[in-house]
C-alpha cells in the first residue's frame, strides 16, 4: 500500500515574511499536500499571529504548481455551507483542481463562541454537522440548490461553473463517533483521525494503535451499512495528538517506525506539522526536511 506524506502549515506567518516561502518549500520537499487549520484562533496561538485559512490557501495556490492544498479541518463553528461552497469552488478553480476539503464537527474552543453564540451541545453539534455536510455536498455538485433544513438552508443558491474536480472536490471527513463515521462513509473520499484524545497525555503508543484500529473497524461497519468498500476511502492520520505527540519528528528512524506501524493499520496518508519555534510543534528543521525527503523511500 502506497503511503503519502503531507504537512500542515499553520497560518502564523505574514505572507511576505515566511508564509509564502513555507508553502513553496513544502512543494520543493515533495510533500503530497499542504494543509492548514481553519480556525479563527487556536489554543496556545490565541494571542499570537493567526491568519484566515481560505485566503492563505488561495495565496498558496498561486505560489505553487503541484502541491495539493486543503483544510484540516473546516467546521460549522463559524461557517455556512452556501458561502463556503462558493469560496471552495473559487479556490478549486484558482488552484487548477488541487483542493481537498478536510471537514469536521468542530469543538468547544474559541471558534465555538466567537460569533456571540452559546457553545453547542454535543447533540446539536452532531446534528449541525450532518446537515452541514449534506448541504455542502449538494451545493458543490449541483448548479442550483434550494434546501431548507433545521440549521442551514439554501434558496436558489448558484455555483456555476462548479468545481474543476468532478463531480466535486474531495471531502476528507474527520470523525470518530458513529454518526460522524457514517457521514465519512457516505460523503467522504477520505477519513481523518488524530487518534483517541483520551490517550494523548497518559496513554501508550500500543493503546493508541489499538484505539485507532477500533476506529477503522467502526468505519468499515459504517461503509458496509451502505454497501461501500472501506478500501475506497483514503485514511489520513494527522500526527501530533497521539501519545507520541511531536516526538515522532526527532529522528528519521523514529518517524519511519511510527509511520510503518500506522501504514499497517491501513493509513494512506500521514500529515506532520511544519515546525513552529516556541510551540508544541517545535522541531529541528534539518531532521524535518530529512523526514520529508527520505522517509517514504525507506517505507517502500
Amino acid at each position: 500500500m502506497t503511503l503519502r506524506l503531507s504537512t500542515v502549515i499553520l497560518p502564523v506567518d505574514r505572507w511576505h515574511e515566511g508564509g509564502r516561502a513555507a508553502w513553496q518549500r513544502a512543494e520543493e520537499l515533495g510533500f503530497h499536500a499542504g494543509y492548514t487549520y481553519d480556525h479563527l484562533s487556536w489554543r496556545s496561538f490565541r494571542d499570537r499571529t493567526w491568519f484566515g485559512a481560505l485566503p492563505t490557501l488561495t495565496a498558496a495556490a498561486t505560489a505553487t504548481e503541484r502541491l495539493r492544498l486543503g483544510t484540516l479541518v473546516t467546521s460549522p463553528n463559524f461557517r455556512h455551507p452556501v458561502t463556503l461552497a462558493k469560496e471552495l469552488m473559487s479556490l478549486d478553480d484558482i488552484s487548477g483542481g488541487r483542493v481537498t476539503l478536510g471537514i469536521g464537527a468542530g469543538g468547544n474552543g474559541f471558534d465555538a463562541t466567537a460569533l456571540g453564540q452559546e457553545a453547542w451541545t454535543p447533540r446539536e453539534r452532531a446534528d449541525r454537522f450532518a446537515e452541514f455536510v449534506a448541504l455542502l455536498d449538494q451545493l458543490l455538485t449541483e448548479e442550483a440548490v434550494t434546501r431548507h433544513g433545521t440549521f442551514y438552508s439554501a434558496d436558489e443558491a448558484r455555483n456555476i461553473p462548479g468545481c474543476v474536480q468532478r463531480p466535486r472536490l474531495p471531502f476528507a471527513v474527520a470523525a470518530t463517533g458513529p454518526r460522524g463515521l457514517r457521514l465519512a462513509a457516505r460523503h467522504g473520499q477520505a477519513w481523518v483521525t488524530t487518534g483517541d484524545p483520551k490517550l494523548y497525555e497518559d496513554g501508550t503508543p500500543e493503546q493508541s494503535l489499538a484505539a485507532i484500529r477500533g476506529q477503522i473497524e467502526k468505519l468499515g461497519t459504517a461503509c458496509a451499512e451502505i454497501g461501500r468498500d472501506l478500501t475506497e476511502l483514503d485514511k489520513i492520520l494527522l500526527t501530533g495528538f497521539t501519545p507520541e505527540q511531536n516526538t515522532v519528528l526527532r529522528s528519521l528512524d523514529g518517524f519511519v517506525d511510527f509511520a510503518g506501524r500506522h501504514r499497517e493499520l491501513g493509513f494512506t496518508e500521514i500529515v506532520i506539522h511544519w515546525p513552529i519555534p516556541d510551540s508544541d510543534f517545535a522541531a529541528d528543521e534539518t531532521v524535518f526536511e530529512k523526514i520529508a525527503t527520505e522517509a517514504m523511500a525507506q517505507l517502500g
